[in-house]
């Protein structure tokens, strides 16, 4: 069945049976592997992607629950984001594996609370499990992007770059 989605501000078409999750319409049909399978029960959030400026887990979600909602990914984050940068400037990523669906949970929240406490940052990133822990480093980034709200400095190479160099591999589909 044929699908248009708005995603990342373009209407994009899709072949796709209405139940197949949003996840799996982002990777294997549009090339969107930042957005990445972790447990398949929106219980990790390594899939969040915004619907509408929301967070949401994009495993659970079919394509037919999405309707006319803007879609927006971490490739549709274009790398300069307040957060990217912070994230870059924290090394937050390790394996890199959560990050996107970290950066997306945290951009959310900001979008929300310019200015967020300890406890708002808990609240909003509860949801996402990074295995690595790097829980405080997050934390410091998410403070960070609050009090700058602007890139600052040079501008950084796209996040995803750096997320797959942080986890040593060789390129952008990497970890699929």
């Amino acid at each position: 069945m044929a699908v248009t989605l708005d995603i990342n501000g373009k209407p994009t078409s899709v072949q796709a049976a209405p139940e197949t999750p949003l996840l799996w319409v982002l990777r294997d049909e549009l090339g969107l592997t930042g957005t990445k399978f972790g447990c398949g029960m929106a219980q990790c959030g390594a899939c969040t992607v915004h619907l509408d400026g929301q967070p949401i887990r994009s495993c659970v979600t079919p394509i037919e629950a999405v309707g006319t909602a803007k879609i927006t990914t971490i490739e549709g984050l274009g790398g300069q984001h307040p957060v990217q940068q912070a994230w870059v400037r924290h090394d937050v990523p390790q394996c890199g594996y959560c990050q996107s669906g970290q950066i997306m949970s945290a951009c959310a929240l900001l979008a929300q609370k310019a200015k967020p406490s300890d406890e708002d940052i808990d609240s909003a990133m509860a949801g996402n499990i990074c295995r690595c822990g790097a829980y405080q480093r997050i934390r410091a980034a998410i403070k960070d992007a609050a009090d700058t709200g602007q890139p600052q400095g040079q501008p950084h190479a796209d996040i995803d770059e750096a997320i797959v160099a942080a986890s040593g591999a060789t390129h952008r589909g990497a970890g699929r």
